[in-house]
């Protein structure tokens, strides 16, 4: 009898084989709904003390100095600094995790699943970047042509999350394969459009960093720490390169292993090796040898990527990119940052050069036999997509300050016509998916989990 009560323990903690694909795409679309609640209460509270006779000393807190050093090498830089070059890095080490994920396991595994995808991210970097060329073309702004390319992806889930069930799950994965494909855009954009000079020792240290990163990868070295030790030389060595260092946290994600040490099944023998010890119906404690294998086991029967992407995700959704919004979406609404022409196009090209570019591109692949509609989705919610697309924020802002490093007026234009566009496009956007929703539940729903 304890035999199939064991048998019958160890079967129900089996998963079903959905569930490592459904999973982390639930997980993701929880964290970043949640996220982006509390990103649009941080932009708020930005923008107020910006506004607000605090305002000078809201500037100056993010430009104090911190100092960190170790014998006679130091690093002063302000709190600013720390925040859009070292925590950002975590944020991008998240993102080069999704890509992989998705790349290996995903929807972008394979080219009939990616085509529509690729094809909506790659109309929704290159139309906004051409029609904010296009307007700014031979004048001071030119430089900023890649800060309409992004989405922030937390503020879209965040206004899907508003129409509950309405939304089919296709759509999300859409939207967020989307996002995922535009980040892999971005991040090259970061380290080639906007990377002015390279150090080519530096650029060797970082080669010096990915190589033992992978060796400790092959030698199955599992603990978070020793790569932490790696990881901040590599950080360094490629900010003294001349690229941003956050590209640094991207490469790092996309060499963290997919594959779990042990299967599935190493683990669930061991469960029934302890279970038929018959310990588990007498409550007897577990030695320390078993507890220990037990532990183990779990640990190890889970990848990397997995392991870490669950863990950082909250940090990031949560910490980092609220405290990137407060240190960076603080601009002065003035009307001459209004009417300036970089605020201008950038705003037009979050709104028209995303639908256009997202909806449009989708609708070729389509007509052309490459790629089709995922399952309950329409073109009215493919064009709400490609508007929602628009929501640049996070992303607009990081690449804001690279391209524009020098005059504050500048800046400050580029901030106001992020701001203005993705409000725009949010609120466009909900219009068109309120539309677009079916009225009551939508047939096609996520996979079942059990």
């Amino acid at each position: 009898m304890a035999k199939n009560s064991n048998s019958i323990e160890a079967n129900s903690l089996r998963p079903a084989p959905i569930r490592k694909f459904t999973g982390p795409i639930r997980r993701f679309l929880h964290v970043e709904a949640s996220s982006g609640i509390v990103l649009m209460i941080c932009t708020v509270v930005a923008l107020i003390c910006a506004n607000s006779a605090w305002g000078n000393a809201f500037h100056d807190f993010w430009e104090t100095t911190v100092h960190l050093g170790v014998g006679d090498w130091n690093l002063d830089r302000p709190i600013h600094f720390w925040v859009n070059d070292a925590l950002m890095t975590i944020f991008f080490f998240v993102v080069g995790l999704e890509i992989k994920r998705e790349i290996v396991d995903g929807e972008l595994n394979s080219l009939k699943k990616a085509s529509l995808p690729i094809m909506a991210a790659i109309g929704g970097m290159v139309v906004p970047a051409a029609t904010y060329f296009a307007i700014e073309s031979g004048t001071r702004g030119a430089r900023g042509w890649g800060i309409p390319m992004a989405t922030d992806i937390a503020f879209v889930v965040g206004v899907m999350a508003l129409f509950g069930p309405r939304v089919p799950f296709g759509l999300k994965i859409f939207l967020l394969s989307v996002a995922i494909a535009d980040d892999m855009g971005a991040v090259l954009v970061i380290a080639i459009a906007y990377t002015e000079q390279l150090n080519m020792v530096a650029l060797a240290l970082c080669a010096c960093g990915l190589a033992t990163t992978i060796t400790l990868n092959k030698l199955g070295v599992r603990s978070v720490a020793v790569y932490v030790i790696v990881g901040v030389p590599t950080w360094f060595a490629v900010y003294k390169s001349g690229i941003h260092p956050t590209i640094a946290g991207v490469m790092l994600g996309l060499l963290t292993p997919t594959r779990a040490w042990l299967s599935t099944d190493s683990l669930y023998r061991v469960m029934a090796e302890i279970l038929k010890s018959g310990r588990a119906e007498q409550n007897a404690p577990l030695e320390v040898s078993e507890s220990e294998l037990l532990v183990f086991a779990a640990r190890e029967s889970v990848s990397p990527l997995m392991r870490l992407e669950s863990r950082l995700h909250p940090w990031v959704g949560f910490f980092i990119m609220p405290l990137f919004a407060l240190a960076n979406a603080g601009v002065e609404v003035r009307a001459e940052a209004i009417q300036d022409e970089v605020a201008i196009a950038i705003a037009l090209s979050l709104v028209f050069g995303k639908v256009l570019g997202i909806g449009g591109f989708s609708y070729i692949a389509v007509k052309l036999g490459i790629a089709q509609l995922p399952a309950g989705v329409n073109w009215s919610m493919i064009w709400a997509a490609g508007m929602l697309g628009g929501i640049g924020f996070t992303m607009s802002l990081f690449v804001a300050g690279l391209a524009f490093k020098g005059p504050q007026d500048l800046i400050d234009a580029s901030k106001t016509g992020i701001i203005l566009g993705s409000a725009t496009a949010a609120i466009l956007g909900a219009l068109m998916l309120w539309y677009s929703l079916p009225k009551g539940k939508p047939k096609t729903e996520e996979p079942p989990t059990a």
